[in-house]
């Protein structure tokens, strides 16, 4: 039996983490057996606890309860807890997802107790260091013993930075999986239609004003000019800056939500006419559920939609944002096959138990 510990911390991982356990559950219960821990990175049950509700996820066995704080004071607390459970429980490896500190703290505390990691999103690159997740993606990738990559261009990433052999796998994206599955399942109803779906949480968003202002102006701006109003599921940290800006929402514009549940998500995904997003998530749910997509960034690590032509980057330039709006707006977007053909989980899971037979551990 395989025994492997899954580090979550955040939103979008317990959603990738959902796909693998599913799995495991359903076909590999003989053949492998996971522990959660979760961080803590996210506490609000909103952002957090309801997920593992909703998704049907296994309740974790530990929780570090780490909470929110500087990146290196958040990331330390994590590593310290995470090496404490290691060195007190056997596991066979050790499963990561994405790039948030979790991510980086689970692979370090692994790595260096000599056990494997597994990167689920391996490869990703904004080639932007100035944003703490493209740190934790690069380091993430270097320590780890298996790792996964969503499209072909994560794997020609990899290989440009010298990976090779048959620990880099090219296994589809496991977000694409939890759309194909739990799309017809959303209870999410809003009196809203048509509406547009806009998220903002980055830091260098938030944190900025200026940035923060011009993002609203062009929402305001667009629901106007298209006579829709824009769902706005609020953030912790946007709703924090919000008030330390003293920036004011017109409910006659904007329709101010509680972060959504990812069934919720994918719901208002499917009801909406345009999404503009500074997250990587919400870039491809709105590929997958057929929306065009503004990212509200001056790059992305998800090149092949903007080469598909159905997300255009508009940083927080306001006219920028209103010319990609104007190209999207209401444009049915027909997704490819970069991100594999849905079962990117039972490929990583098959891979995982069978490491033992193509590397020396």
């Amino acid at each position: 039996m395989h025994k492997i510990l899954t580090i979550v911390g955040a939103r979008p991982q317990f959603i990738k983490a959902a796909a693998i356990s599913h799995v495991i559950k359903e076909k590999y219960t003989n053949r492998i057996s996971e522990d959660i821990l979760h961080t803590g990175q996210h506490y609000d049950n909103n952002m957090s606890g309801q997920f593992f509700t909703e998704l049907d996820i296994p309740l974790p066995k530990y929780n570090l309860g780490v909470g929110s704080g500087s990146h290196g004071a958040q990331t330390a607390i994590m590593l310290k807890g995470i090496e404490d459970i290691l060195l007190s429980k056997h596991y066979d490896g050790v499963l990561v997802y994405g790039d948030t500190n979790s991510t980086l703290a689970g692979a370090l505390a692994a790595s260096k107790l000599h056990i494997p990691v597994y990167h689920v999103e391996a490869g990703l690159r904004s080639f932007n260091r100035n944003m703490p997740e493209e740190i934790n993606r690069i380091v993430t990738d270097h320590v780890s013993s298996l790792l996964f990559a969503p499209t072909q261009t994560a794997m020609q990433n990899l290989w440009n930075e010298g990976f090779k052999g048959n620990n880099v796998v090219f296994s589809g994206d496991v977000m694409y999986d939890n759309v194909l599955h739990y799309s017809s399942l959303s209870p999410f109803t809003s009196h809203l239609s048509p509406f547009i779906l806009a998220t903002v949480h980055r830091d260098f968003n938030t944190d900025h004003p200026e940035r923060l202002n011009n993002i609203l102006s062009a929402l305001n701006t667009i629901a106007e000019h298209y006579n829709t109003k824009v769902l706005f599921p609020v953030h912790p940290r946007t709703k924090k800056q919000l008030d330390t800006f003293n920036l004011h929402l017109s409910p006659f514009t904007f329709h101010l939500v509680e972060p959504l549940s990812y069934l919720e998500t994918l719901a208002a995904l499917q009801k909406s006419r345009l999404v503009l997003t500074d997250s990587g998530g919400l870039q491809k749910e709105a590929y997958f559920c057929r929306k065009g997509c503004v990212v509200l960034r001056p790059e992305t690590e998800w090149e092949e939609l903007v080469e598909d032509g159905a997300a255009l980057l508009a940083d927080a330039d306001k006219e920028k944002i209103l010319k990609a709006t104007e190209a999207l707006i209401d444009k049915k977007i027909e997704p490819s096959h970069h991100f594999g053909d849905g079962n990117a989980a039972e490929i990583i899971v098959e891979k995982i138990v069978n490491r033992q037979k193509d590397f020396a551990v």
